[in-house]
């Protein structure tokens, strides 16, 4: 491993294309356009509730010619797209896609790192590495996918020494593209490319990037890594400016630190007394998934925001525990709290994270009196029993309180930037 900078990092430089990245294309909008032909060359949004005051969180390449994209809210779009289809989210229908189209890539090349729902990295094998062989998988992945999956799922792929600059790759030829980032060949392509461009640059970095007295990827290029780490403000400014230079730089090992879900509530549910069922089923949710990992919780949250834009939030600590019940009294007291708080105003969203988390190992139980671990016992037994009874007869077969009805048919589960939800909460 070789040592660059103050020393305190070490990688490799890579010398052969060594990754391939593929990016799914409108994703969500391409997957309604597989599924119903009456939305194929249409302008389509995709939307989480049927109101113009929400945001489009996907569009078909027909709506974006017209300028509508992703947190475009859907009043403004509309003008920008008179023709414009709003179309309700189905994340379950996508995850379906997700799992399939994953299958299919293997039947091409191993995938690495699934990066989200419609991105993922594969390593390519002594053997691979040639651009014509690299080139060759990616058409295959292309033809997998458009013979089985259908003509309408499709994905830019890139080709680089690391999976940094393969993902850049991908959005460099939309839709349906390949790009090729050879080593020691890229620079006049990357550097087409505004900073923001890159992901990893947001706005806050930029600010910084400019602050320092740069405002291209050519002058960002041209500092020392130790540089990149002053004006960054952390280690990560380094490892992106190696990442650039194509150098191999490992991805850090994370652990699970919170289980939590959250909605923006349809316009019925947004009087707090409606909205408590909503934040209930959100927990349940969130504690099903918290024993199906076998993990415990000390802490839980809520917040919520208000249709003024108020937020408010609260936090529990408890002895470790992954029943339904100690939770849902811990919610019962903090929504009393939030009503009084906000005077009962409607709301907009509401969340709910369980977090504090350990492995059963690492639980050391508080020395409960016999009545009291009796108790735990109790509701520990009850929670795995309604688990059990949802997973074999389906979700909300057996629950506390009210079960709500949502115009997305389900509660909580969604598809989030970097996490993939797994099949089986869409039943709990």
């Amino acid at each position: 491993m070789t040592k660059h900078g103050d020393g305190n990092i070490g990688f490799s430089p890579i010398g052969e294309l060594r990754w391939l990245f593929f990016d799914l294309n409108s994703y969500f909008a391409s997957v309604e356009q597989q599924e119903r032909p009456e939305l194929r060359n249409k302008p389509i949004a995709i939307v989480p509730m049927m109101t113009d005051s929400t945001c489009a969180i996907a569009a078909s390449y027909e709506a974006k010619a017209f300028g509508v994209k992703t947190g475009t809210k859907i009043y403004d779009a509309k003008k920008m797209c008179p023709d414009l289809i709003c179309v309700l989210a189905r994340h379950d229908i996508y995850v379906e896609y997700h799992h399939r189209i994953m299958a299919e890539v293997e039947n091409h090349i191993s995938v690495t790192k699934i990066c989200s729902v419609d991105e993922a990295a594969c390593k390519l094998w002594k053997g691979e590495r040639t651009p014509e062989k690299a080139k060759e998988i990616a058409y295959q992945i292309k033809a997998g996918l458009r013979q089985n999956l259908g003509e309408y799922i499709k994905c830019s792929i890139g080709l680089a020494p690391n999976a940094f600059l393969a993902k850049v790759a991908t959005d460099m030829q939309k839709p349906d593209g390949l790009v090729i980032l050879e080593p020691d060949n890229y620079k006049d392509k990357l550097f087409a490319f505004n900073l923001t461009d890159l992901c990893g640059i947001g706005k806050n970095i930029e600010r910084r990037l400019n602050k320092a007295g740069i405002y291209t990827i050519e002058e960002f290029w041209n500092i020392s890594p130790k540089h990149a780490r002053s004006v960054w403000g952390s280690v990560g400014g380094e490892k992106f400016w190696y990442s650039l230079h194509g150098y191999d730089v490992p991805d850090q090992e994370t652990q699970k630190s919170v289980i939590g879900h959250s909605r923006v509530l349809d316009p019925k549910h947004r009087p707090s007394d409606q909205a408590y069922s909503i934040a209930q089923a959100l927990t349940i949710k969130a504690c099903t998934r918290l024993r199906r990992y076998e993990l415990y919780a000390r802490k839980f949250s809520l917040s919520v925001r208000t249709l003024d834009k108020r937020k408010w939030a609260d936090e529990r600590a408890f002895s470790p525990m992954q029943d339904n019940f100690t939770v849902i009294k811990a919610l019962e007291e903090m929504w009393q709290r939030m009503q009084w708080d906000t005077g009962k105003a409607n709301l907009f969203k509401v969340s709910i994270v369980l977090h504090d988390l350990y492995e059963r190992q690492d639980v050391t139980l508080d020395l409960f009196e016999t009545a009291q671990e009796n108790k735990v016992k109790k509701n520990n037994g009850l929670s795995q029993a309604m688990d059990a009874l949802n997973k074999r007869y389906g979700a909300n077969t057996i629950n506390l309180g009210s079960c709500p009805k949502t115009s997305a048919g389900y509660v909580g589960t969604k598809i989030a930037f970097t996490r993939v939800p797994e099949k089986a909460e869409f039943l709990e």
